[in-house]
Formats: C-alpha cells, structure tokens, sequence
C-alpha cells in the first residue's frame, strides 16, 4: 500500500526522494511496503553492489537484510525525520508513518539510524551527526 498523494522527485544533492501531494497528520501510515528478505550470503553480496545503499538490515539479529518494494528505498535520511519506519518481521513488511504534521510539497524522510530522531553519525556521514 502506498498513499496515492505521494511522488517521487529530484533531490538536489541526492537523486531522488519521496513526496506527498497532501497535508498529513502526525501519524499517517504512507506506505506499508512488502520487501524481498535475502540471507546473510547474500547480504555480503550486495554490500559489493551499488544496491548496498537501497537495503535495510534484516532480522532480530540484523544478520539479513531485505531490498523494500513500493518507494520504500527512495526515502532519504534526516536526523530530524519527519517519518519513522516499523519493520514487521512475521509479514515481511515494512510501515512507514509521519511522526509530525507534514505539509504539501514536502519531502518525506526517514532516519536510517532506526529512530526517527537518532543524531548518531549513518554510515555515509561519518562524523558529521547533529
């Protein structure tokens, strides 16, 4: 399920990211997206692989990881996320869902940390965190 107010745009600076065409109310469920789980082994592989940055760790164990279908891994990151994702391990899907009111036209964002608002430093901006 994807909210049908939402798109895709360029990002100056990072490719493309994920819009919505509507105001949102702070606990707004704006995807529920059904993702591929893939084995440690393979896990290995793909962090070879320019996928590397389109893949969430997977598992109680974080020793999977899985490539998230729908817009889910054109999300990009903030510290200060205006989103939070949820992954459900049994369903094999992950939700995302604003943790704020989001205006029309805004990019939604999500905090690869995990947390929303988890100022530790991700794995491509290495000592720069808020």
């Amino acid at each position: 399920m994807i909210r049908t107010s939402l798109f895709i745009d360029t990002v100056t600076g990072t490719g493309r990211g994920v819009f919505t065409g509507e105001d949102l109310s702070k606990g707004t469920l704006v995807e529920a997206s059904p993702v591929i789980v893939l084995s440690k082994e393979e896990r290995i592989l793909l962090d070879q692989t320019l996928l590397h940055d389109y893949i969430f760790l997977w598992g109680k164990g974080k020793l999977q990881c899985c490539i998230g279908l729908g817009y889910l891994s054109l999300y990009n990151h903030d510290y200060q996320a205006n989103c939070e994702y949820e992954m459900e391990f049994d369903e094999a899907i992950i939700r995302v869902t604003t943790v704020r009111e989001v205006r029309k036209g805004e990019e939604l964002c999500i905090n690869y940390n995990g947390n929303w608002n988890d100022t530790r430093p991700v794995w491509f901006d290495q000592g720069k965190g808020k």
